[in-house]
């Protein structure tokens, strides 16, 4: 059998269009592996963002588990639904680690190499520890179990949100 022509020249048996087999010619070099690049713009107003939400997303737990649910958790039996100050502390708190997250995954960009997973990681095991810390206190059930679902719906906000924004800020070209 003869090879095939086409109007593109003479291909060989077993080879496709722009496969060589055997060694490069002289002078090749293969194109270099993309490189990524991160827009540290994008990256920071996400996570300024998700520092928003994470705060939102807290006082939102926190009216469930109070209000509809009627566990005392962060504040005193009699605060009402919105408590004391300690409201304005946890949303706070939870802004905080969004912002304290999103420098985490911006030194994971820069410094290592595949970041989702060492960032996916460590997020995983911060809020792990967050949820089991209530069940070390001297708390109710009721009160273990509210301030720990709280504490993973902020975990789950804050890890979604900032991975989602970490492929949206890094390129590659």
């Amino acid at each position: 059998m003869e090879p095939q022509n086409s109007p593109y020249g003479q291909q060989s048996y077993g080879q496709s269009y722009g496969q060589s087999y055997g060694p490069p010619e002289p002078g090749y070099a293969p194109a270099p592996e993309p490189q990524p690049r991160l827009d540290a713009g994008k990256l920071w107003a996400g996570g300024l963002m998700t520092a928003v939400i994470a705060a939102l997303t807290a006082v939102v737990a926190l009216l469930l588990v109070r209000g509809v649910l009627g566990v005392p958790v962060f504040a005193p039996e009699g605060a009402g639904l919105m408590g004391n100050a300690t409201t304005g502390a946890l949303a706070g708190g939870a802004a905080v680690a969004a912002i304290a997250a999103t420098v985490l995954l911006h030194l994971l960009i820069v410094a290592t190499p595949r970041p989702e997973r060492f960032f996916t990681w460590i997020i995983g095991l911060a809020t792990a520890v967050m949820v089991l810390l209530p069940f070390t206190a001297d708390l109710t059930w009721q009160a273990k179990l509210g301030t720990a679902g709280v504490y993973l719906v902020i975990g789950i906000a804050i890890g979604s949100l900032l991975s989602s924004v970490a492929r949206g800020a890094v390129r590659r070209y």
